[in-house]
């Protein structure tokens, strides 16, 4: 991604103390886990088009898991989501060893999705996209995600679509 002052996707201020607060509530476990029962629960509809939980199976244990994440492109037949904490996120992980996901998003509950992790450019092309779409969300998010991640973050993509297509 550009490094240029003049990218809406950079802040020209560094990182501000809400990105900060962010970095570190990404980083609260039990706090990004909260609406994972609201979905279990069928109640996913209460957060509207904007998140959306992915089922995926462990890779070692092929015990079920749970992951709620911001949607990022949204498409008739495709729906595209970020990994805030790069490859070594554990729903990442689990997703590039076994392909399996289901999703739960607004009414729709669990429902059998295909997997494909974008490459850079094209994760690059989606967030870009992203940054202009939401540009005071992707300066916040993205220095909240650089914060986390220790350093200048890569953010992969997931692009789920219907299986078969």
């Amino acid at each position: 991604m550009s490094e240029s002052l003049t990218d809406p996707r950079q802040s020209p201020h560094g990182p501000g103390w809400v990105d900060e607060l962010a970095a570190r509530l990404l980083k609260t476990r039990w706090l990004m886990r909260m609406p994972i029962p609201l979905y279990r629960a069928g109640l996913g509809w209460i957060f509207g088009r904007r998140l959306v939980m992915i089922e995926h199976l462990g890779r070692v244990s092929r015990e079920p898991r749970f992951v709620v994440v911001e949607v990022v492109e949204r498409e008739p037949d495709a729906v595209r989501v970020a990994s805030g904490f790069g490859v070594h996120a554990q729903w990442y992980r689990n997703l590039r060893a076994n392909g399996v996901a289901y999703l739960s998003t607004g009414r729709a509950r669990r429902v059998r999705a295909a997997v494909r992790l974008l490459d850079r450019p094209e994760s690059e092309a989606v967030l870009a996209r992203y940054a202009t779409e939401h540009p005071a969300a992707w300066r916040h998010l993205h220095s909240a995600m650089d914060l986390a991640a220790g350093g200048d973050a890569h953010i992969p993509i997931v692009e789920f679509t219907r299986p078969g297509h």
